[in-house]
Order: C-alpha cells, then structure tokens, then sequence
C-alpha cells in the first residue's frame, strides 16, 4: 500500500504483494513394503535443481533415478532407506523387503475322501484361493492354513494369492481300493554337511574346491521299504520362497580358470571334479550307490551366489524320482549349503597383526582376497624354505593338499608332511583371538573356529546343537584337540550317542577331556561306519534302512524344530522346506505319514524303538504299556511327567475317550499325568 498528497487530497494506492514460497521436494509416498523381485515407482514433485538419490543397502534394494521418479527394485530380505536432495533439502524412503508368501507343501497327493493341510507363510494381507476344478477338490482356508478335500481321482490346482505374489499347488487326487490308497512314493533328500566351503579366489592357493554332495532315499509307501531299484532320480536348480535360483557357477568364481594347474585336469565349465555338473534348469542323474542303499552326485560344483548376483549359501535345488516310464513318482526340496567365508583375514590381512607380518614387509596393491593369500605364501616361505609366492605371483597357484594330506580330497599329501587338519589347528592354538583377546585353544570361544571356518555370518552351524548353551568345542574339544598328532581329520568326529543315552541329553560330548562312550546304543551310530575304528553320523543307517540325515538332517544342521528366524543364528528355513513338505511341519521327520500309507501299529518298532504316533496310539497305548510301564521312563522320564524326548512336534488335540479331548502345543512334553493319574491310574 502506498500513500501520498496531491492538490490537498491525500491518495490511498493498494500494491498487490507476491508471496514466494519455496516449496520443498515432495514425494509420492515415504515408506515401500516388498517382496523380492517386486518393483515399485516413487514420483518426485516440487524438485529444485538437480536431484541425487543415495541408497543405504544396496543388497536389499536396487534404485535408480529417472525423469523425477525413483524406479525401486527389491533383492533381498532386509531394510534400506533411500534419500533425495535437491537444493531445497533431502527427503527419504524407509523400504522394507519381507519374506515373500511361499505355501507348504508345494504339491499335495492326497486319495478321494481324505483331507490335507496346506500352510502360507509371509502372506501380506488377505488370502484368496482359485480352484481349478471343484469336481476333483473343494478347498477352505482359515488363518493361515488351507484343508484340502479329495473328492475324485484326478488333478487340479490351487492358486494361493495374497495381495503381491500368488502361488499355484498342483493337487493329484489317487482313487481307492478297498479302503487303501493306490501306491505312492516318498524322496528324502539332503546334503551330508551342514556347510560345504569353497575359496573366495582361487588364483594364489586353494584349500577347498566348490564341492557339494547330495543324497537321496525313495520309500514305497505301501511296503515302508526303501526303493533300490526300478526308479531314476535328478536335480535341478530351484527357486526358493525368496526368489533366489542358483543355475550357473562357472560365471561367479575363478575355479574353472585355475583348476588345471591345481588339480591337473581340464574340466568343462560348471563340470565339477566328479564329473557332476552344476545344477540347472536341465536335469542331471543321480547314480545310486549300491553298498549305501541311496542315491548320490557328489561333488556339485555350487557358489554361494545366485543368479542375481546376491550371496544365498542356501540355495535350492529339486531332486525328482520317476520310474522307468519316465513317470513322476515324488520330488523334495533340499539347500545344498555352500559359503566362501573360510578366511584367515584377521590375522594375515595386510597391516593387520604384527605376529603374522612377514619378515619381508607386507604385499600390497592386490586386492584384499589375493593380498592376505600372498601374506600367507610369503610366511610359508620364510619358515618352511619354499617358493610358493613366486609361483603365485607367476600364475601358478598352490593346493594345500598337495603337500598336506586332507581326507576332503583323498589321495593327496606328501609323506613327512603334517596333515593339512593337524598343521592348521596346532599350529593356531596358541595364537590370541584378535576380536576378543582370548587365546583360540580356550574351549568357551567359538569365536576361535569361526576366524577360519564359516559361522559369523554364513551361519554353519545352525541346527539343532546351535544354541547358546553348546559351543564347537562341546562336541569337537579345543584347537590343540583337533590338531593333535595322529588324529585323522574328517574320520576322527564326535558322535551321536557321546550326548544322547540313557535318556538324557547332554550339552558336551566330552567328559574329561575324551569322547563319552556309553554302552546305551539307542541313539548311537554305526559302528565301524565308514571304517573300522570310526563312527559317524553322517554315514549311519538307522529306522527302514533310511541314512540318519535323510530324517535327522545334515551334520550341523540338524532339524531344530524351533520357530525360524533367519536372522537368528539357528536353522535357516530354507532347511526346514523339505520337512514341511513331508509331514507339514518343521523339525526332525518323525511323522509315520510322511513314509507309511497305512500307520503299522508298533509298541517299539518305530525309529529308536520308539511306538506309534497319534491318535491310534492314545486309544490303544493302555492295554499295549500294560506291564511294561518302566520302559516308558525312558523318554517320558523317571516321574513320567514328560521329557524332551516326548515332546509334540506341532499342535495337536486327542480324543481320550468319554468325549473328552486333550490339547498340546508344539515342543509340550507328554506325561502319563495329562489325562489320568500316573501310570497305572485310571
């Protein structure tokens, strides 16, 4: 407003005002949830200048900016935040990339009349349900599980859908006879170590090649009986829940450009030191081994690396059995683990301790996997007189084994020459932890084994035995232990039987220094298994002729059991996709269902001699315990109130006569006091 005089009279001038604001960048949204794989748009407005986009996990999410939109692709399971500025300020995106929805079991079998259960995890919001025909099957879904109907023999699908991904069950209802279904088939498969290593780099020295081995097991459901004859079974690569497929190895590691010079042979990319080959979209044959009674393809060259380029040391691959004909007759899901943690950077890192510096200086202006390999070679050559750095530093990398004897890869070692077990671990067990001053021999640091071996973060040890209570040397004793001269690596192991007698469980397989040995043979492993004088799990037979792993999971990796976090340094649930799928739900296989069409009525002829489960047992458990009462004791307990070892598996409800129920969740003991009074009571 303006004012001034004119000819006396005063003028009143109204001057509009422009306001300015400087509005800052907006955004569509400032929060993303997705799945992996999911893709998602968030729309810039309002920018000043040129904006940038800076990513807080690149592993978890993928972004780039266009034309004032941020494209947004999930990876992998975690959280990244996502921040713009222009000149006016920095605004940011919160994404989070949960598990996406996976249904279990991925196909269902079931006969005309009878009902099974299927169980979705990770869905986001509702869940709907497509039948393909309603004249085979009728399905209802409650919570988050769906009871499937037979009602004629045939096929159909079932899609699951939540509101980002959905999921199609194929669903073969059998007809039946007289009561019986028409015959099926069970696979069990699995790795027989709970982690396979492989070097980062193979171009300086190689301790371990990519290496895998899987084995596998068909059972007639009809008989009970493991099937050796008269069935094919193959592999190939397998999404998991998490869209992460591994199908090609020879582009993710420098195995393939080394290997001559380490192992003396040409090999094929993706062809493995077996002459197995890396799993693929294409099958490949399993051979079956005669004197083990199982199907095998050792050495599957896999990476820990899928083919999005993301580490995944769970990836999946599917075995599938078909008779002669080439029909389907069952198929498993099974992790063949692999990880290229093995490291021995803490120490021999460049710069990094003073110890393990060699009197020649530190290599450097390589990168960090070849740098502390050379630090290694330079050592080896100062104490032991030889001239492998030259060698690497001209081309020609090193196999450890060549000179130190490994039963990872027989035939291998120079005579005089420690064994690679024993000069690696006695030589380090006097060496101080340089993430927590503890000396490595001291038996309460895992710290100690996971310097070297895979664990901080691959997570190798995970399974059933993985719990706080328990450390590595709880079952293997200290570094010097492992290390002592005349132990034969890779043979010389902790068994079964060491924590599990007498109906107990102990948390260390040692007492006074030395293995248990207990005359208690009920969870114990074979003896003289693979040879005299060794006995170990991974080998052993136990209920129908099955490997103690095709139901007890792998070395390290034991089925738990327990709610799976992977963020939690126990089972991963990968593992647990195989168990879900057989008896629909995790843990050890123990359902008699998952191998037995009709469920043989046993007092103790069941694994461990254990009797039958379920409902039929409850009804006629009274007349068949009647006299026998003290055997009982052994996994119920002494006051027979219960024990681990008579715990439930997964929610269940009995009916216990008079129309009365009883009720238990997963991991509840049994006792002989939850439905009458003790033993002998009524």
């Amino acid at each position: 407003m303006g004012l001034f005089r004119k000819h006396g009279w005063t003028i009143f001038l109204i001057l509009p005002f422009v306001l300015f604001a400087a509005y800052a960048a907006t955004l569509s949204t400032t929060s993303l949830t997705l799945i992996p794989g999911e893709k998602a748009t968030v729309s810039l407005s309002n920018v000043k200048g040129t904006p940038t986009l800076s990513n807080s996990n690149t592993a978890v999410v993928s972004a780039v900016l266009v034309s004032n939109a941020i494209q947004v692709t999930a990876k992998a399971v975690g959280s990244a935040t996502l921040s713009v500025k222009d000149k006016s300020g920095t605004k940011t995106v919160a994404v989070t990339v949960k598990a996406a929805m996976s249904v279990s079991p991925a196909a269902l079998t079931i006969p005309a009349g009878q009902a099974a259960k299927l169980v979705v995890s990770n869905a986001s919001g509702a869940i709907t349900l497509t039948n393909s025909d309603s004249s085979k099957i009728s399905a209802a879904i409650s919570g988050n599980t769906i009871t499937v109907t037979g009602r004629a023999a045939g096929g159909a699908t079932l899609t699951v859908r939540d509101t980002k991904k959905s999921v199609v069950v194929p669903v073969t209802v059998t007809s039946t006879t007289g009561g019986q279904t028409t015959a099926s088939f069970t696979l069990v498969a699995w790795n027989d170590l709970g982690m396979h290593c492989m070097d980062a780099d193979y171009s300086v020295f190689s301790i371990l090649p990519p290496y895998n081995n899987l084995h596998a097991q068909v059972v007639n459901n009809s008989t009970g009986k493991v099937v050796t004859s008269g069935v094919s079974l193959t592999y190939v690569a397998e999404a998991d829940p998490d869209g992460s497929k591994n199908s090609i190895s020879s582009t993710k590691t420098n195995f393939w450009m080394h290997v001559k010079s380490l192992f003396g042979v040409d090999l094929a990319d993706d062809v493995g030191l077996t002459g197995n080959r890396m799993a693929s979209d294409t099958p490949q044959p399993m051979s079956f081994d005669s004197t083990a009674q199982m199907f095998k393809a050792d050495g599957i060259p896999i990476t820990p690396y899928d083919d999005a380029r993301n580490k995944n040391t769970y990836p999946l691959v599917k075995v599938v059995a078909r008779d002669s004909t080439g029909k389907q007759l069952a198929s498993a899901r099974v992790v063949l683990p692999v990880s290229d943690e093995m490291s021995c950077k803490s120490c021999h890192a460049s710069n990094s301790s003073d110890a393990a510096k060699p009197a020649v200086g530190w290599v450097s202006g390589e990168s960090p996997e070849r740098e502390y390999r050379l630090n290694i070679l330079r050592l080896h050559d100062q104490k032991s007189g030889t001239t492998l750095y030259s060698k690497a530093i001209n081309g020609t990398p090193t196999l450890c084994a060549s000179c130190h004897a490994s039963n990872a890869l027989p035939g291998t070692g120079v005579s005089g020459v420690k064994p690679l077990t024993e000069s690696m671990h006695a030589t380090h067990s006097i060496v101080t932890d340089p993430t927590n001053g503890m000396k490595l021999d001291d038996t309460s640091n895992r710290s100690a084994c996971y310097q070297c071996h895979p664990g901080s973060t691959t997570k190798c040890l995970r399974g059933a035995m993985s719990g706080a209570d328990m450390q590595c040397q709880s079952c293997h004793g200290k570094m010097s232990n492992v290390g002592a001269s005349g132990r034969v690596g890779w043979l010389d192991q902790p068994n079964c039987q060491a924590c599990h007698a007498d109906g107990q469980r102990q948390t260390s397989a040692l007492l006074n220094g030395a293995l248990r040995k207990p005359t208690d043979t009920r969870f114990a492993t074979n003896a003289n298994t693979p040879l005299a004088g060794f006995s170990l799990y991974r080998m052993s037979k136990g209920h129908g002729g099955l490997q103690c792993e095709a139901c007890h999971g792998a070395t390290h990796a034991e089925y738990s059991g327990t709610p799976v976090d992977p963020n939690l340094p126990s089972n991963h649930y990968n593992d647990n996709l195989q168990s879900q799928d057989l008896q629909g739900h995790a843990g050890t296989v123990s359902e008699c269902i998952a191998c037995h069409k009709s469920v043989p009525l046993t007092t103790s002829g069941g694994p461990h001699g254990m009797h039958t489960l379920g409902q039929t047992w409850v009804k006629e458990h009274h007349d068949r315990a009647k006299g026998i009462q003290s055997t009982c004791a052994y996994c119920h307990g002494a006051d027979y109130r219960g024990s681990p070892l008579a715990t439930v598996k997964a929610n269940r409800t009995f009916s216990i006569g008079d129309g009365r129920s009883k009720s238990y969740s997963a991991g509840q003991p049994v006792g002989c006091y939850d439905c009458h009074n003790g033993p002998t009571g009524d």
